[in-house]
């Protein structure tokens, strides 16, 4: 899709939020909306800040990432009003404001000053943000009813922000291909973000999550969070779970990769891979995303069978008896927008057999969905599962052999069309 087009979808984006929005401030009872985009905080007993991304309202008019202490007000039948914080700072950058078609759309104003917009209004004001944000603003602060309203604003994503998670998936497989061939050059967890950092453009500081870079038994460790910079003698896999933001929308995308004469374990991500496919295979309206999460530890079952970890269970039992939450103990996957882990997902808390699954709803069309199993080998997990009652059935030196592979995650992000689904990351990767 050209940028012409996809300004143009803009637009039409902004339409759609001023008629989403009047619906949900209406029957809430309010007037109009005031929207604060945030500002980062500045860390405890220091003068340094953490990294700002803003709140996930305003980005879901704007896509400002960068724009701290700034406004966005509401109101029915007018122009959304955009109030940006621009001071005259010679320490640091101001944000430049791109001369875009959306910005027709609003009454755009400056402000050297971090307070609220002066504002002739008259009627009931909601004010939603960062509570650090909002004192001495008039108005009612995060009322939850509301904020719930905004929250299923969210759920059905228009046109332009499926292509704009389209787009930030095409520029991440960018950086998974550079870090698959970073780690087979014999690369170190360090040089391996960096290859990513470098193929996406992107610093780490603008990706929409800190990027999982595990090599060898760290990709047993869900969400890793180091990088060696030294890499190991015997490189035996590599997960990577990272993402990139595009105008504030996020991918969040995971590829494991085999070492050198890792049979086996290639094996398995073969496995999990084709099981990956026919989950994603699943997505379409009407389905109930916890019997996505539920077909995933049947398929692990299969998978732990096949692949000769346990000998002499059925599948089934496998699954009723826990033994498939020690090697995925995480959920299916979740909402993606402009929040990785985005809003609305849980109408109905996770069932006990999911206590971790982050989305429990029917799927609709306009969704975006991550589908990403797992098979991993967590110590912590797994040892009681050894020495459990079932510990007999499991094959000691196959999972011996696995234990410095750490594990397995394979993540696609998927949008809910009316007839089933399209696979932004598969497109990507094309």
């Amino acid at each position: 899709m050209s940028d012409t087009e996809l300004l143009s979808l803009q637009t039409d984006h902004i339409r759609t939020l001023q008629q989403r929005y009047e619906q949900a401030i209406a029957e809430q009872g309010y007037d109009g909306l005031l929207i604060s985009s945030g500002a980062a905080p500045v860390r405890y007993g220091d003068d340094q800040a953490w990294h700002f991304q803003g709140y996930g309202p305003f980005l879901h008019w704007t896509g400002l990432t960068g724009q701290e202490h700034s406004w966005l007000l509401v109101r029915p039948g007018q122009k959304p009003l955009l109030s940006l914080y621009q001071p005259v700072d010679f320490w640091h950058a101001t944000p430049e404001l791109p001369d875009e078609p959306w910005l027709q759309s609003m009454d755009v104003r400056f402000s050297d000053r971090r307070d609220a917009p002066a504002m002739d209004f008259n009627g009931r004001l909601a004010v939603v943000g960062d509570p650090s944000q909002l004192s001495g603003v008039d108005g009612e602060h995060n009322p939850e009813d509301l904020l719930s309203a905004l929250d299923e604003t969210r759920v059905h994503k228009t046109p332009y922000e499926i292509a704009c998670l389209a787009r930030a998936n095409h520029i991440a497989m960018q950086g998974h291909r550079a870090a698959r061939k970073t780690f087979l050059d014999g690369g170190s967890e360090f040089a391996i973000n960096l290859a990513y950092q470098q193929a996406t453009g992107q610093r780490e500081a603008q990706a929409p999550y800190h990027s999982i870079i595990g090599v060898n038994e760290h990709a047993g460790t869900l969400h890793y969070q180091y990088y060696d910079t030294e890499a190991p003698v015997r490189p035996r896999s590599l997960l990577i779970d990272a993402g990139v933001r595009f105008r504030g929308y996020c991918s969040d995308i995971t590829r494991t990769t085999p070492g050198a004469g890792e049979r086996r374990f290639a094996a398995l991500i073969q496995g999990l891979e084709q099981l990956q496919q026919r989950l994603c295979g699943m997505v379409a309206p009407g389905v109930d995303y916890v019997a996505i999460h539920r077909k995933t530890h049947q398929g692990i079952a299969a998978l732990l069978n096949a692949a000769g970890v346990v000998q002499g269970v059925d599948d089934e039992t496998l699954v009723e008896r826990g033994v498939t939450q020690a090697f995925f103990p995480h959920g299916i996957g979740h909402f993606l927008g402009v929040q990785v882990h985005d809003v609305a997902g849980k109408k109905a808390p996770s069932p006990s057999d999911a206590p971790f699954l982050r989305l429990t709803r029917t799927l609709e069309a306009g969704m975006v969905v991550t589908i990403e199993p797992g098979v991993y080998i967590i110590p912590s997990l797994l040892d009681p599962v050894l020495n459990g009652p079932l510990g007999k059935n499991f094959n000691r030196s196959v999972i011996d052999e696995l234990r410095g592979c750490g594990g397995i995650r394979i993540e696609d992000n998927v949008v809910v069309t009316p007839d089933g689904a399209r696979n932004l990351t598969r497109e990507a990767d094309g």
